[in-house]
């Protein structure tokens, strides 16, 4: 009994729990790391004069790889448009077609920085699809204390509309910037926040007064956003559930549970089909 051609294809291209699959992985990080290398001295125009000819072969012979891994993926799933209109399918299909376009569209190639995205495939190799679980625990803290957050956010706006009409005030006849309401709240806004660019500064004692409690009030000010988080993921019920890179072989659905049986997405079996 053996796996045919496509069910060992797609266990190479799309897990990284086999040898060969974390070594395929491995060999298409270096490529995308190496692509973005050559585009960035591409443009470099020292190094574009004197190596053009040479950045120009090696970014084809990388395109052609990326386009032989973009069909190899179409073949070895059972439903293509799956992987093709996924968000991972649209990605490549974008970092592999700007060296084609550059035939005919001139500048097109520096498109070809849309590689770094597939860099996300990292966490695959790095076993770090345990932490989707974790993720997916902060959107739901921060879409349970959505409403706590948008009172808060409302409460700093009036506050700043407040002490930026209060500043233009006391500043307005000093020269200091403060010129109208909207740039007074624009400063309130930057000072509570401690960002501070500077670019408009109280000149009056009291002016400066005010500044130095709001720039203390941000400290505290801050953190009340993490505090509501945190208090939300600390009464979430955390699940110690394992997850691997195992992909339907189907509809190329990723992090499904050790023990799983079947694709938690379209119910088709894990287990890749044998043939003798």
């Amino acid at each position: 009994m053996t796996k045919d051609w496509k069910s060992k294809l797609h266990e190479v291209i799309y897990e990284a729990d086999t040898p060969a699959g974390k070594l395929f992985d491995v060999v298409l990080l270096v490529l995308i790391l190496a692509s973005i290398v050559l585009v960035m001295l591409e443009s470099v125009e020292e190094f574009a004069l004197a190596h053009g000819e040479f950045l120009n072969i090696a970014e084809w012979v990388i395109t052609i790889l990326f386009t032989l891994e973009y069909f190899a993926r179409i073949i070895s799933i059972r439903k293509p448009s799956q992987y093709i209109f996924s968000f991972y399918g649209i990605i490549d299909f974008l970092s592999t077609i700007p060296k084609y376009l550059s035939l005919f569209i001139i500048g097109s190639q520096s498109l070809v920085a849309l590689r770094a995205l597939r860099l996300m495939r990292v966490f695959r190799i790095l076993k770090l699809a345990r932490f989707i679980g974790e993720s997916n625990n902060i959107m739901r803290a921060l879409k349970a204390s959505r409403v706590k957050i948008g009172v808060f956010i409302m409460f700093i706006l009036i506050l700043c509309t407040i002490l930026g009409s209060v500043m233009y005030l006391i500043e307005s006849e000093e020269g200091s910037g403060f010129t109208s309401i909207p740039r007074s709240i624009y400063w309130a806004i930057v000072t509570l926040t401690t960002v501070g660019y500077g670019d408009i500064a109280p000149h009056t004692a009291l002016g400066q007064f005010i500044a130095s409690i709001i720039m203390i009030m941000g400290y505290g000010i801050i953190a009340v956003p993490t505090g509501i988080v945190t208090a939300e993921l600390a009464t979430m019920d955390k699940d110690d559930v394992h997850l691997n890179t195992q992909s339907c072989p189907n509809c190329s659905a990723e992090g499904h549970r050790d023990d799983a049986e079947f694709c938690f997405v379209c119910g088709e079996s894990l287990h890749q089909k044998e043939t003798e």
